[in-house]
């Protein structure tokens, strides 16, 4: 037998590293796992054109010329009208929130306008923080709508192309009118930033403790599991602090991002975001048992949130599915309401559902770590 190589030997290597990977079901499980998300998210979920995205109309008049507008919208695909109100300021209230991402009005006197070709015209306000969601809808507004009208007036061919610029689309892009990517971006990169850091970091607190061998001693210590867990997450907090404060900094100075709505506000709703992110990570500490596994865990839970929070791709462009998906990830939320505040203005009114959502995380993260945390090694 060759002292260099011998197929004995590599068999039995072979071996014991397939018990060895059978053993790790972690790992195993992410070895299939991280492939199959990223074929179901980008397969299906992706879409950088989103279409449906819901809209409201502000009229009084029920008129041809009215319907006609509306039948040709959502022909088109991208607008689907969920309310027809007759109060701009209820409209407003909904686009603010983000209920809706367009609000269409159509004046009282547009079907006289019509019929007397007095130059009609339509309102088109559009929710602009996501430049990437209105600009497909917009695109498509003034042909389209145009020929509705040509259609229902019943206007030969012939003098198709002459009446082509009779109706004129008024489009307000709100929040964002230059139609600035960093403006969304950088707002949604602090919830990244702080979520990959954040989780990543305290998901390795129990488990490195483990790997160090003095475990022992911190089971030793007359310590409940609360405040064990509060020892090791709030470092962290001073660390997100930090960070925080970078990101605000660079939004303000390096990208002049800006800023409408309350800081005290936006600090509230930043610090129970950290607070959920430092419990999460906690969570999986208690749960893998080696530093590698807390790594591989924070991966795949990183992975789908990132994808499906809005961050990277339009929200709204996503099929149901993705979307009801997307709610279980606190990155989704925390995205919603740094955006509404700062780009928007928005109160605690307006953002009360996604803070309700944040805390409900804290209390469900923190629970699971207290109900996981093992008092000895077994």
């Amino acid at each position: 037998m060759s002292r260099y190589f011998s197929f004995g030997r590599l068999r039995a290597m072979l071996a014991k590293e397939f018990i060895q990977m059978r053993r790790d079901r972690i790992t195993f499980a992410m070895m299939l796992g991280v492939p199959l998300i990223q074929l179901v998210l980008f397969g299906f979920a992706i879409n950088n054109d989103p279409k449906g995205l819901p809209a409201v109309l502000v009229t009084v008049s029920q008129d041809r010329y009215t319907r006609a507008m509306v039948t040709a919208l959502e022909n088109t695909g991208y607008y689907r009208f969920q309310d027809v109100t007759a109060s701009p300021s209820e409209a407003e209230a909904m686009l603010a929130d983000g209920t809706v991402s367009f609000v269409v009005t159509i004046p009282s006197d547009f079907a006289r306008r019509v019929e007397r070709d007095n130059h009609p015209q339509i309102l088109i306000e559009a929710d602009a923080t996501d430049p990437a969601v209105a600009s497909g809808a917009i695109s498509t507004l003034g042909t389209v709508a145009s020929q509705a009208l040509l259609r229902e007036q019943g206007t030969e061919a012939l003098a198709a192309q002459q009446k082509a610029d009779a109706l004129e689309v008024v489009v307000h892009k709100r929040y964002n009118p230059e139609g600035i990517t960093q403006y969304n971006i950088v707002p949604g990169l602090l919830g990244v930033i702080l979520q990959m850091i954040l989780v990543m970091m305290t998901s390795m607190a129990l488990t490195r403790e483990t790997e160090r061998g003095t475990m022992e001693n911190l089971l030793a210590m007359p310590s409940s599991a609360l405040e064990v867990m509060l020892g090791k997450v709030l470092p962290y907090m001073v660390v997100g602090a930090v960070q925080v404060a970078v990101v605000l900094a660079a939004a303000k100075l390096l990208f002049s991002v800006p800023f409408i709505g309350s800081m005290s506000l936006l600090l509230t709703g930043i610090f129970i975001f950290v607070l959920a992110l430092v419990l999460l990570g906690y969570t999986i500490s208690t749960a893998a048992r080696t530093q590698m596994q807390a790594m591989q865990l924070t991966f795949f839970f990183f992975l789908p949130s990132l994808l499906l929070s809005g961050f990277m791709f339009p929200y709204r462009g996503m099929p149901g599915w993705a979307q009801v998906l997307g709610e279980i990830f606190p990155l989704t939320h925390f995205l919603r309401l740094t955006r509404a505040v700062m780009l928007k203005g928005g109160d605690y009114a307006s953002v009360s559902v996604e803070m309700a959502v944040l805390v409900l995380f804290v209390f469900i993260y923190a629970g699971l770590a207290l109900l996981r945390f093992r008092r000895t090694l077994d």
